[in-house]
């Protein structure tokens, strides 16, 4: 089993289909918040909707496609993240994350993507890493901005949000910036 130990409180677990109940129940708390930003709420209602996500996790990572986690925060699951993509071809990833809203604010998120980023230059060598964000989405944004990664551009109605279209920020940063920092 993957585990990615990153503290004292806080390590990344490959997702399995025992943290389905406790990922579930996490979206549903906090449903509302997350609607703001994540596309997929409504269309998650019940706990078969987080099995199959959690089945499609687990085939992305057995063909080396993605890595997604849960975020453990002194043992407890409290978001999921990972690369949602890996290009191997481009020696590219994608980082994507959510939170439960109580567990905002504690800098969490900052932990775990550098983290992430840090695994995918190090230990999956490769060459760069993206985190894609609504143009709104200012908490998420200062994640990347944080850490250094470089604003790319502005994809124009990326992503389709229940009732409207949202620009995504694409931030990215390379190997070479990262080790030079």
């Amino acid at each position: 089993m993957f585990i990615h130990k990153i503290n004292d409180d806080l390590a990344l677990k490959l997702i399995e289909l025992k943290d389905s109940n406790r990922v579930f129940e996490l979206t549903d708390t906090s449903r509302n918040y997350l609607r703001e930003w994540l596309p997929w709420l409504d269309t998650t209602t019940k706990l078969e909707d987080t099995i199959g996500f959690i089945n499609m996790c687990l085939k992305g990572f057995s063909e080396n496609r993605s890595i997604n986690t849960v975020i453990l925060f002194k043992g407890n699951i409290v978001g999921v993240a990972g690369f949602n993509n890996i290009n191997w071809s481009n020696k590219t990833a994608q980082i994507g994350y959510w939170l439960g809203e109580e567990y905002q604010g504690f800098g969490i998120m900052t932990r775990v993507a550098e983290a992430l980023t840090e695994y995918a230059f190090k230990e999956l060598a490769l060459n760069k890493v993206e985190i894609r964000v609504a143009v709104g989405n200012k908490k998420s944004r200062s994640i990347p901005e944080r850490l250094g990664f470089i604003d790319e551009g502005c994809i124009r109605q990326a992503e389709w949000l229940y009732d409207h279209y949202v620009d995504h920020v694409v931030y990215g940063i390379l190997s070479e910036e990262w080790t030079n920092k």
